[in-house]
């Protein structure tokens, strides 16, 4: 599947409403991957000519935020976390069973860009643990049918092909 255009309308309308702000560059970064699913690389210039800083500051920003992504990603981000809590109550295997799932690796994104299967550090939900998070939703205490579940309310089909 290949990615769509990037409307340039869409990225001008984003910038118009943070011009000259330069406290406003990680708003006007999350505002535009929000728009695409990732910050387009033809964004860089016309952000940083708006904010009256460098491309390279831009680019560094970017670069520095694991929250921010310069390649497109799926429609489903599922982040699992690799915490200490989680590790020990079996994020380990829920790591597993859902990169069998998927038929992803860690960083992978699915080739109809439905999903991106991703590690974080902790996702700050111990108590919950194991714990994953697909886009801004958390879910916990996880084991491999209640994962199983959760995919299939993502679209993910039953049977793999």
């Amino acid at each position: 599947m290949k990615p769509e255009a990037v409307d340039p309308d869409r990225v001008q309308s984003i910038l118009e409403r943070h011009h000259r702000e330069k406290w406003g560059l990680i708003p006007v970064l999350q505002e535009i991957q929000e728009a695409f699913g990732y910050i387009p690389p033809e964004t860089i210039v016309p952000v940083a000519d708006m904010l009256q800083v460098y491309p390279s500051q831009v680019q560094g920003v970017v670069s520095f935020y694991a929250g921010l992504s310069t390649e497109r990603k799926g429609k489903y981000v599922v982040r699992v976390c690799r915490g200490t809590a989680c590790h020990v109550k079996g994020g380990r295997s829920i790591l597993r069973f859902m990169k069998r799932e998927l038929g992803l690796d860690e960083g992978e994104t699915s080739p109809d860009y439905q999903f991106t299967l991703e590690t974080v550090a902790c996702l700050g939900a111990c108590f919950l643990a194991p714990t994953m998070m697909i886009n801004k939703t958390y879910y916990g205490r996880l084991s491999p049918p209640k994962v199983s579940s959760i995919l299939t309310q993502y679209g993910r089909r039953e049977e793999k092909e």
